[in-house]
């Protein structure tokens, strides 16, 4: 197609999805500002979602934060309930109050990964990599593309060193200043 010509898209970069190290680096860095749990292992979250792409591993990072927010909101509803039930002994009370979910825990991730999907199945990989395989080979990469033996035409004399058959213009005398000193 038209698109594919030379000068159109020049460069077809094939990004494979995330190893295990990226997918932990990803993971890190989505929850790099968020309270996460000492008692989530990341490495272990990691491990356990090959073929998940960056997208992917970001959604379950904002669907777990997402829980822990609504889980958080509607464990400040009860108590706000419990101290209006309870009267004015407890509004004296505010200075004690702790979030009751200041941090993602294990639960919520376990609850985001049900809901996770991976976005590119291996057919979909498998196509990308013969796509690949195919341009590189219809452009002519990796070709035996060599000079012809013998230098400059393709004649046995290879051409003299330093300059070749270079001769300066007519005219030209050495007391000239040179240019570029």
């Amino acid at each position: 197609p038209a698109i594919m010509r030379p000068g159109r898209l020049d460069q077809l970069i094939y990004i494979p999805l995330p190893d295990e190290g990226s997918r932990m680096n990803i993971l890190k860095s989505c929850l790099r500002k968020s309270p996460l749990s000492p008692e989530v292992d990341l490495q272990h979250l990691a491990k356990h979602t090959p073929g998940y792409s960056g997208a992917d591993l970001t959604e379950i990072c904002q669907r777990s934060a997402k829980m822990a927010i609504r889980e958080s909101i509607e464990r400040e509803i009860e108590f706000e309930k419990e101290r209006e039930a309870a009267g004015a002994d407890a509004a004296m009370d505010t200075g004690d109050v702790v979030d009751p979910v200041p941090e993602i825990t294990k639960a919520h991730f376990e609850e985001a990964m049900k809901f996770a999907r991976r976005s590119v199945n291996d057919a979909d990989i498998r196509k990308y990599e013969m796509f690949s395989q195919t341009l590189q080979q219809s452009r002519g990469f990796g070709n035996n593309f060599k000079f012809p033996e013998g230098g400059v035409g393709g004649g046995t004399q290879p051409a003299a060193a330093g300059g070749g058959n270079f001769q300066p213009a007519a005219g030209a005398d050495d007391e000239d200043e040179d240019l570029y000193n």
